[in-house]
């Protein structure tokens, strides 16, 4: 299990530093490099609107390697999503700016932005699978979240780079070259994964099913018919995970430099001391879903989410280091709640045969309701230009994590009992 966990940790990490990295230079430098014609703000949102590109792609993404992991078992997936998501963020960092190649900068950072959340979209299902299948039932949720430790690493890494080329570069040197080289640097990592997950056994229920013929012949049709209820639900339930993330981690970033003048140093720092606490947080949280459920915390974490959005925002607002992190952390502690206990609660959700169809599908179309807008929303409503703090942004996030509380409430619980070998997915 140690060895499993270790290659879904390491592989998730590199394909959400791929992923994350994007973000960041969305937000710090796409917008005056590839679309100069704009105003700030324009440029910004059509920025932050290819960042969106890669959300809407991992549906498709999870649609795609989900009809693969069901058919074909759930190691093919790590391998072809991360070989994917690796080669688009290489060519990302190869693509010419719009001075140099005109219209044709932002469609070709749109289509590879596209085909970086293709392979993400696939990533999540096989490494959560990996892991979620091979554990034991009373430690699953433990084992599970593993995978969700990976998008804090890849985050720390994203930004710790790009934290030390705008620290170390002048500003001129950063937007000619330097923004290019973690784009760069996903090859060298993604090779590494690949290297890593070489070695890796199918599952024991996939194995199961082979042997028994009893793999779904058409995964998508069998969820769209059997299961869309519960696709929608946990799609729903988990969109304020993906809102609030990508909040701190992404819209707070060009909030913070722009409208409060913070430096994007400070600011990297604060959002990367508050991911590494939520990513040493995950594991212990997931030992409590073991103990006591996976719906409670998944309830707590949305509560937390409603009543924090607010004092978020305000504490942002100050412009102070310590109390900006202080913001970003409640924010991501709430976050971690729910995510920690996911990577074990939607696989339990669906029966084996459409497990990876399912669950991938339900996880990455809440990243298309959270993730995608979220960015593009929080910046119209924060672009007023007033001096107080935007709580138009606190009062949409609000909303948005009292909608997933009600999904929640609605999804059953999943905890195996002590004498269950395996966790019965409801009907």
């Amino acid at each position: 299990m140690v060895r499993l966990a270790t290659a879904s940790l390491v592989g998730t990490a590199i394909e959400f530093f791929d992923f994350f990295v994007y973000g960041t230079a969305a937000a710090l430098v796409l917008g005056p490099l590839f679309f100069p014609t704009f105003s700030p703000l324009a440029g910004t949102l059509a920025a932050f609107g290819t960042f969106g590109i890669g959300f809407v792609a991992r549906p498709l993404g999870s649609v795609l390697f989900g009809h693969v992991g069901d058919r074909y078992g759930r190691r093919p997936v790590l391998f072809a999503s991360l070989l994917l998501t690796g080669c688009a963020t290489v060519a990302v960092g190869c693509v010419p700016t719009y001075e140099t190649l005109g219209i044709a900068a932002p469609l070709l950072l749109l289509t590879l932005r596209f085909l970086q959340g293709l392979g993400l979209g696939g990533e999540w299902g096989g490494a959560v699978l990996l892991t979620a299948e091979h554990a034991p039932p009373n430690r699953r949720a433990l084992w599970a979240s593993f995978p969700q430790i990976g998008p804090a690493v890849g985050f720390l890494l994203a930004n710790g780079v790009m934290l030390a080329l705008t620290a170390g570069l002048s500003d001129a040197d950063f937007r000619s070259w330097g923004w290019r080289v973690p784009f760069w640097a996903a090859g060298l990592l993604a090779a590494a994964g690949l290297l890593l997950r070489s070695s890796l056994a199918e599952t024991p229920q996939f194995e199961e099913l082979s042997t028994s013929g009893r793999r779904a012949s058409a995964p998508l049709a069998e969820v769209a018919r059997d299961h869309w209820r519960l696709v929608l639900l946990t799609a729903g339930a988990l969109a304020v995970g993906y809102a609030v993330f990508y909040t701190v981690s992404t819209w707070a970033l060009t909030y913070g430099t722009e409208r409060l003048g913070v430096s994007s140093t400070v600011m990297l720092t604060c959002v990367m001391a508050a991911v590494a606490v939520k990513g040493a947080a995950t594991p212990f949280v997931a030992l409590l879903a073991d103990r006591w459920g996976r719906r409670p915390l998944c309830l707590a974490g949305c509560a937390a989410s409603a009543l924090w959005m607010f004092p978020m925002v305000a504490l942002l607002h100050t412009a102070e280091p310590i109390l900006m992190f202080l913001g970003f952390l409640g924010s991501l502690l709430a976050f971690i709640t729910m995510f920690a206990v996911v990577a074990a609660y939607l696989p339990e959700l669906y029966e084996p045969r459409v497990r990876c169809t399912g669950a991938a599908v339900g996880y990455n179309l809440a990243g298309v309701l959270g993730g995608a807008l979220t960015p593009i929303v929080a910046t119209a409503l924060s672009a007023d230009g007033g001096s107080g703090p935007p709580w138009g942004v606190a009062a949409y996030l609000t909303v948005v994590a009292l909608i997933s509380l009600g999904c929640f409430a609605l999804l059953p619980e999943t905890l195996p009992e002590p004498s269950e070998a395996v966790a019965v997915a409801p009907a």
